[in-house]
């Protein structure tokens, strides 16, 4: 494969951080070096990014790593290692953004489901639109929340799918609400992909649980 090439868009180096430690407990560390080696990212088998939020980590590092994913493990099984890897993501480490964001306490307050998503969407929505080149917005409508990355690194770089690929974005979100909801799984479905030619990376997640 062909890593993209460099964006010049970057997230903090943390980000990258969380996430390599992320698919290091997803894969192992022999799994994790095998796609780091096939991302072209050697750089990082023998040091991590640093641990701070100097923008550093660029978007085509991401989207190197989940073109690696889907050629090691086939579109199903890296779109399954994306997914988990992205909550995992969230779980180690980004959940503990939401105090910048004034949501730390969210899952605990005494608000109603629907009010919980309506603070915590646009919460989220902000650390990555201020703390990197990633534009985030939120749009609430009657059934869902319309979740749009304006420039995504999860593909940045792409246009060789049939199919959204963004399953690192994706599973941040999905455990990002069942965090912020207090323990409920909500679907999220990518409608949207730049790597497929749309403006943007489009996710719709729908108000009710599932079941």
């Amino acid at each position: 494969m062909r890593p993209p090439d460099k964006s010049g868009l970057n997230y903090p180096n943390k980000f990258g951080l969380i996430t390599i430690r992320s698919l290091e407990e997803v894969m192992g560390k022999n799994g994790l070096n095998a796609i780091l080696n096939l991302a072209g990212l050697n750089n990082y088998i023998e040091k991590d990014p640093p641990d701070n939020l100097d923008k550093g980590f660029d978007f085509s590092d991401l989207s190197a790593i989940g073109m690696a994913l889907e050629e090691m493990y086939g579109p199903r099984g890296g779109r399954g290692l994306a997914l988990r890897a992205g909550r995992a993501t969230f779980s180690d480490a980004l959940k503990n953004f939401g105090a910048l964001a004034g949501v730390a306490d969210l899952a605990l307050v005494g608000l109603s489901l629907q009010s919980k998503l309506r603070v915590g969407l646009p919460a989220f929505a902000k650390i990555f639109t201020q703390l990197s080149d990633q534009q985030t917005t939120v749009e609430e409508r009657d059934h869902e929340f319309i979740w749009t990355i304006h420039k995504c690194p999860c593909c940045w770089g792409r246009s060789d799918v049939d199919k959204p690929v963004c399953f690192i974005a994706a599973g941040l979100l999905q455990e990002s609400l069942k965090w912020v909801s207090g323990g409920n799984e909500f679907r999220v479905n990518e409608s949207k992909c730049v790597a497929l030619g749309d403006p943007v990376c489009e996710f719709i997640i729908q108000k009710e649980p599932v079941a």
